[in-house]
């Protein structure tokens, strides 16, 4: 099974090592590998020498799964305070790091909630046996967030709603059978699946 993960966008050239300067275009692959994905980021320069570059619809690498292009933005020079209520955006950070499926309905909402706003765009979508998966890149770090699309029924979507603004009141539970007192719902088989099509 995939493991969710978050990969920041790196800070340089993983072809020639130079720094990306701000504003800098920059390409991303995506290959499997066995510890889920990989992801490497190359230089226009790098990309244009390699064989992706090249020829991008002949990608040789059996474990290519993705490419995109982006603009490297800089870092910006202070940090946010450490001590701040959870946003949509640091919950579905935190949730990714305890790679616990319990969360994986609410982290399907957060992402959503966030590629509303505009902070997170699709990259690709995969399939791994039977499940779907949303590859999201978040448009100023560009960290690369993993999600599996719980195919949510619509019976469902309440309980995670409330589920989702319960974690982001309140925090994730320290205790590990604080999470739900309820019985999770399984509807009829009947019920259509609101992820698209």
């Amino acid at each position: 099974m995939l493991e969710w993960n978050i990969q920041s966008r790196a800070h340089q050239c993983q072809g020639c090592t130079s720094a990306f300067k701000d504003r800098q275009p920059y390409h991303t692959l995506l290959f499997e590998s066995t510890h889920g994905y990989e992801r490497r980021d190359l230089c226009e320069s790098c990309w244009k020498s390699s064989s992706h570059g090249a020829k991008p619809e002949l990608i040789a690498e059996p474990s290519f799964v993705s490419h995109w292009q982006g603009v490297y933005e800089a870092p910006p020079a202070g940090r946010p305070d450490a001590i701040q209520k959870d946003t949509a955006e640091t919950l579905l950070r935190k949730l990714l790091e305890r790679r616990d499926d319990r969360y994986r309905a609410a982290s399907y909402i957060l992402a959503v909630m966030l590629e509303r706003k505009r902070l997170l765009k699709i990259k690709s979508q995969l399939r791994e046996g039977n499940q779907r998966i949303f590859v999201y890149e978040h448009g100023s770090s560009g960290d690369v967030f993993t999600i599996v699309d719980p195919d949510l029924q619509l019976a469902q979507l309440e309980s995670v709603q409330h589920d989702v603004a319960n974690l982001l009141e309140h925090g994730i539970p320290q205790d590990a059978d604080a999470v739900s007192q309820e019985e999770p719902f399984n509807p009829p088989s009947d019920i259509p699946s609101l992820a698209p099509a």
